[in-house]
């Protein structure tokens, strides 16, 4: 095929060592080469995409050799049926690398009558009013208020509420991501600013229900990166990279992930042009500015607190950071819990847990409310590591009332909670559970804090356990701190592939009081829940009193 030269231009800028890109863009480069620029059955339309150049470079501002390699392949298609090889883009990239601007030239051009494609409707969704209106009013105040304005009027009627192609009839309109509220248009592109704010897919699977009547229909997911783990970002990234590997050669998805290969990178400015492109040389007068003001950001970091260089780290060098002095652990290491490898390995390699049948276990507890969660689980010890089985209980009605933005339903589908009716979580279900897991493993002593005990003390005992209470949680925390510390930061910490238990975890606030001692509180009081975390600290409070480390058993052994 004849390859596109502001393709050929970028990866040549990359070759030649003129210009450094993070490890996703040379596996970029690598996945292009093998798997795409080599067919014969594609062509680049280099007429449309020089036409939206024209129209951006006029209209809006000078595109950077990066933005034309993206923009490439938005109008790259099949010979036969002429319909996109790309459906989806992942343009994943430090604060101010121009996302939204680049969106707001192409959703403008998408809609006019140099795209060709009639009722073209683009839906910008986000989680705020003011993040989905970024771009739309980008595109407003080009039409309204540029030098070439007149024209741009004379082309598109824009109003407050939605942007309308006087021709072609195609209109720009923005969302939030109410995705109980919101129907999708009956759209031709669909916009996802910031994903990394989104919990879960709801959204997402709402308004890709409304593409594919129109043709050419294309979906945009862009972000730098944030503060929420275990959400959609998370699964974008897992997903781009097995793309990037060329392990899923039939997704249609183009990924462009812009971002610094280790922390330590950080400390030398030549590499921050791996999470920002703009930074590329020669800069422009926009990046040049912006450079002097990350520089800034930069130098000011040795005279701010932790939660500065957490910023900086995750915004502006697109590498996300955790705060250690307010959080459990890391989300590398919460995510060791269940994989031999971190979340940006390239491979996804589930821990090995040993066989835990007739092993014996402290059972954990937490109860605090029994109106909306509570959580059970038996905490094993093999060798250095502690392994943590767990099953949670959810009342209904608090979900009713409460968007939690977790993926509670296909939680329940993977068997790691049940979701109950009823004013209030039934004790029975406790006690069930415990009885249950008791035929399997050797589980006879349940640790839980005394509030609300009093309302399963007798149900447990009933059936044989042994109930050991603890009078003063918060205390335990502070007694037990450096510890999990040192678990988690060992990898001694097993869940097992348990979404659920990463998500309590990273819910945890650590709160460092003023005589020193820590206490695990909640990052948000309502919708972060923390339940099986406080039930597998009630466990590990008591684990090395009740648990030893476990040799094989072998009946020639015994002395009868």
């Amino acid at each position: 095929m004849k390859i596109n030269k502001h393709v050929k231009y970028y990866m040549n800028q990359y070759e030649t060592g003129k210009i450094k890109v993070s490890k996703y863009l040379v596996l970029l480069f690598s996945y292009l080469k093998n798997f795409v620029l080599n067919r014969d059955d594609i062509y680049f339309d280099e007429v449309t995409h020089e036409k939206y150049i024209a129209f951006t470079e006029k209209n809006y501002f000078k595109l950077m050799p990066f933005q034309k390699f993206i923009t490439a392949f938005v109008f790259l298609y099949y010979k036969e049926g002429n319909y996109p090889f790309y459906e989806q883009f992942f343009l994943y990239k430090a604060r101010g690398a121009g996302k939204n601007g680049l969106i707001s030239s192409l959703v403008n051009f998408f809609i006019s009558d140099l795209h060709g494609i009639d009722n073209y409707n683009v839906s910008i969704v986000a989680n705020s009013e003011e993040q989905a209106m970024t771009s739309f009013d980008e595109v407003f105040n080009t039409i309204k208020k540029s030098e070439n304005s007149e024209i741009l009027e004379s082309l598109f009627h824009a109003k407050r509420s939605e942007i309308v192609s006087r021709t072609g009839k195609g209109r720009i309109k923005y969302h939030t991501s109410n995705a109980k509220t919101k129907d999708s248009l009956r759209d031709g592109c669909v916009i996802y600013d910031e994903v990394h704010e989104y919990e879960d897919s709801a959204i997402v699977d709402v308004f890709s229900s409304g593409l594919g009547k129109v043709k050419h229909s294309r979906e945009f997911f862009i972000t730098t990166d944030g503060f929420v783990r275990g959400g959609y970002l998370d699964d974008l990234k897992e997903r781009a990279i097995r793309v990037l590997k060329g392990e899923s050669l039939d997704d249609p998805l183009f990924v462009f992930m812009a971002t610094l290969d280790d922390e330590s990178e950080m400390n030398d400015e030549s590499n921050w042009q791996k999470a920002n492109p703009m930074f590329h040389e020669p800069m422009s007068e926009y990046a040049k500015e912006l450079f002097r003001k990350v520089k800034t950001q930069y130098i000011s970091l040795g005279n701010s607190k932790p939660s500065a260089r957490i910023r900086f780290m995750t915004k502006r060098m697109n590498c996300p950071a955790t705060d250690l002095t307010t959080s459990v652990a890391t989300w590398e290491e919460i995510w060791r819990t269940g994989y031999e490898t971190n979340p940006n390995d390239e491979q996804k390699i589930l821990r090995k847990v040993p066989d835990l049948k007739h092993r014996v276990a402290v059972g954990g507890l937490d109860f605090a409310s029994i109106r909306d969660f509570a959580a059970v689980g038996l905490l094993f010890k093999v060798g250095e590591d502690y392994i943590w089985k767990t099953h949670s209980f959810v009342r209904q009605g608090f979900l009713n009332n409460v968007e939690l933005q977790a993926p509670i339903k296909d939680w329940e589908e993977a068997g790691l909670l049940t979701i109950l009716d009823g004013p209030v979580i039934d004790i029975k279900h406790i006690v069930n559970w415990f009885v249950e897991m008791r035929e399997s493993y050797g589980v006879n002593r349940i640790v839980a804090d005394t509030f609300r005990l009093d309302l399963v003390k007798s149900a447990l005992e009933a059936e044989g356990f042994e109930l050991i209470y603890i009078r003063n949680p918060k205390a335990i925390h502070s007694l037990l701190a450096p510890r999990v510390e040192t678990l988690f930061a060992q990898h001694n910490v097993i869940y097992g592939d348990n979404p659920l238990m990463r998500w309590y975890t990273n819910n945890v606030y650590v709160q460092i009081k003023k005589d020193g001692n820590k206490e695990y509180l909640k990052k948000d009081e309502v919708r972060r829940k923390t339940d099986g975390f406080q039930a597998f600290i009630h466990a590990l409070w008591q684990a090395d009193n009740i648990l030893e480390d476990e040799e094989d058993f072998y009946l020639d052994a015994i002395d009868f």
